[in-house]
């Protein structure tokens, strides 16, 4: 599980989690209240996180590892190795906070950045919309990053009748060769 914040609420009900990241601590990315009961749910997951968020965590209680741009954790024979550490900017330096962004094996989860992993990435979950990017960021993201395939994420206030938004992505990707997939709520998807 990645960044269970305040703006769903889908993850109390999550059981069988093992690893939590947690990017940052913005409320869309971390709700102490959400995260004591995900871990209440899964008793033997573990957090990974960095120092800032580790800072919330140790005064809630939240026992967590510390994985933090450049470093390494083998989770299980899964390598999860940190990069970056600032939030893409709002303006200036208003919504400033550490930001590490997370390989999961071939799996890119950048949390609030477009910081670069410096590694092969099969997997990009891409930053779509916010208030701290543009789309045209999103696609030169991951036009650098060069995945096989993209999914968005941070795009909750995007409706699905907005379909044109979507498009964009989708299209300007594809003639770079990388695939773009939207994921439907709830579902799972296999890549």
């Amino acid at each position: 599980m990645t960044d269970p914040g305040a703006f769903s609420a889908l993850q109390l009900q999550e059981k069988n989690i093992n690893a939590i990241i947690i990017t940052h601590e913005h409320q869309d990315h971390l709700h102490i209240d959400s995260l004591k009961k995900v871990l209440e749910n899964n008793p033997n997951a573990i957090v990974i996180t960095n120092t800032a968020v580790g800072k919330l965590l140790d005064e809630a209680g939240i026992k967590y590892i510390k994985v933090e741009d450049g470093q390494k954790y083998d989770f299980n024979g899964v390598n999860i190795v940190g990069f970056g550490s600032k939030h893409a900017e709002i303006y200036g330096t208003y919504g400033q906070v550490q930001n590490t962004g997370y390989t999961i094996d071939s799996l890119c989860y950048p949390g609030d950045s477009f910081s670069n992993p410096n590694s092969k990435i099969d997997i990009l979950a891409l930053p779509i919309a916010g208030p701290w990017m543009k789309i045209k960021d999103a696609i030169d993201y991951a036009k650098i990053i060069k995945p096989r395939i993209t999914f968005p994420v941070h795009d909750a206030y995007i409706h699905d009748w907005a379909t044109f938004i979507w498009r964009g992505p989708e299209n300007f990707l594809k003639e770079a060769g990388i695939g773009f997939e939207k994921l439907e709520l709830g579902k799972e998807e296999e890549f």
